[in-house]
């Protein structure tokens, strides 16, 4: 067996966490820059919020029954999610805990006895609640997809299942499935469920009795038909070890307003350039390729969350590292080539690639010691700005100001993680 868990609103329950007063208020949470509306309480579903949709749309809505909103507030955010992950893999071994998202994680249950699977996965629910503070959802099925339904009608229907559902029998599963609208499996897109209502399969049910071989012809050859064999109980996605060392490291981030001046735009590549690098030292790795890119404004008024057209560059580094330094140099040079004047800009990004270990580089006898040591410099700028956070120590390329930094007017305080800003018990 199988059991996923899934933290119920996560952005929004880690605000409650440190605001009990808002435990039965309607709760949303915004996306970067403010924008879109990204998590909602249920309190804030019944009120017909719109999910996804733009913040100042929804404004009046939100105004007019008091809804409370928050700027994302990622530091606080990760550090929970963190925590909840730490007591899964304290209760049931780390062996057995497959991390797939920041609020989400697959267990490994065969070890567990049928008869003693409710009790476990409740006692799971209620221990991360006491240890953590955030509200979960438990569901137990044989295969991974089977497990997401159980836990997408556990949550649904709270007051029944207590948040924590079990499909053992075939009777429970093909139940569950016919409950469960196709575009609400794991593993079905908005395209192919476009495709599955035009061939009349609108329900999970339908789809689990579809052939085999018209799954691998319709429903992208090998992906479909595990697809299929999942929603017959027959396990055809394994548990994953935890993949430690990230094989792509990107930092990106709207602006704060619309762009069009070049230096700010280095401004920004540089300091998400130094983020980039920060994560690379993390893992004791080290890169050979940096690109960036930059989005455009997108003029349409009509358009509805598209995009404007993105503009990207690469460079291969003639020696791997990690150094900041030698990262921000090639990547602020990669600027210059895909800028248009006159053009506003709403995002930008950096990305690493060709990652390798670092002792996988040698050092070079043909420069000077001093150059050697970069590493030594990049440790201790790291570890005071770990310790002082807010980047004490920066590259001037990265600028001073930040004047096209992103909004966050709403951002609560960054509790667990930030020394001014501890939660204060009166």
């Amino acid at each position: 067996m199988k059991a996923i868990v899934d933290c119920n609103s996560f952005y929004c329950s880690c605000e409650r966490v440190f605001r009990p007063d808002l435990a039965h208020q309607p709760v949303i949470v915004l996306s970067n820059n403010d924008g879109c509306i990204i998590s909602r309480s249920d309190e804030a579903k019944q009120l017909n919020v719109p999910m996804a949709g733009p913040y100042f749309k929804a404004k009046p809505l939100i105004e007019k029954y008091g809804v409370h909103t928050f700027s994302s507030n990622y530091n606080l955010y990760g550090d929970m999610s963190w925590r909840v992950m730490e007591t899964l893999r304290m209760m049931m071994g780390k062996e057995n805990v497959e991390v797939y998202s920041v609020d989400e994680a697959f267990i490994d249950m065969n070890h567990i006895p049928a008869e003693s699977l409710h009790d476990v996965g409740k006692k799971i629910k209620e221990t991360i609640e006491l240890w953590t503070g955030i509200q979960v959802s438990v569901g137990i099925a044989p295969t991974k997809v089977l497990s997401k339904v159980a836990n997408r009608l556990a949550k649904k229907n709270k007051k029944t299942t207590e948040c924590v559902l079990i499909l053992d029998t075939p009777e429970k599963i093909n139940a569950a499935l016919q409950k469960t609208k196709v575009d609400d499996v794991w593993g079905v897109g908005y395209k192919y469920a476009y495709k599955l209502h035009q061939w009349q399969i609108d329900t999970a049910y339908q789809l689990k009795n579809m052939d085999i071989e018209w799954a691998r012809k319709n429903l992208g050859g090998i992906m479909g038909v595990r697809l299929i064999k999942e929603l017959c109980s027959e396990i055809a996605i394994e548990m994953e070890d935890e993949r430690i060392n990230k094989k792509i490291i990107a930092t990106t981030r709207m602006f704060g307003e619309p762009v069009n001046n070049i230096k700010y735009i280095k401004e920004a590549i540089a300091t998400y350039t130094s983020r980039a690098a920060e994560k690379l030292r993390r893992q004791k790795s080290v890169a050979k390729t940096i690109g960036i890119f930059i989005v455009k404004k997108e003029e349409s008024h009509t358009a509805r969350f598209k995009h404007g057209p993105s503009i990207s560059a690469s460079i291969h580094l003639p020696i791997a590292t990690s150094i900041t330094n030698e990262l921000i140099k090639p990547a602020v040079q990669l600027v210059d080539k895909i800028f248009e004047k006159d053009t506003f800009y709403k995002k930008a990004g950096v990305i690493l690639s060709d990652i390798v270990n670092d002792d996988a580089v040698q050092g070079n006898l043909f420069v000077s010691e001093t150059t050697n040591k970069n590493r030594l410099l990049m440790n201790m700028i790291d570890n005071v700005n770990f310790s002082m956070r807010d980047d004490v120590l920066k590259f001037a390329s990265s600028g001073t100001k930040r004047n096209w930094k992103m909004r966050q007017e709403l951002r609560s305080k960054r509790y667990t993680t930030r020394w001014d800003e501890l939660y204060e018990v009166k």
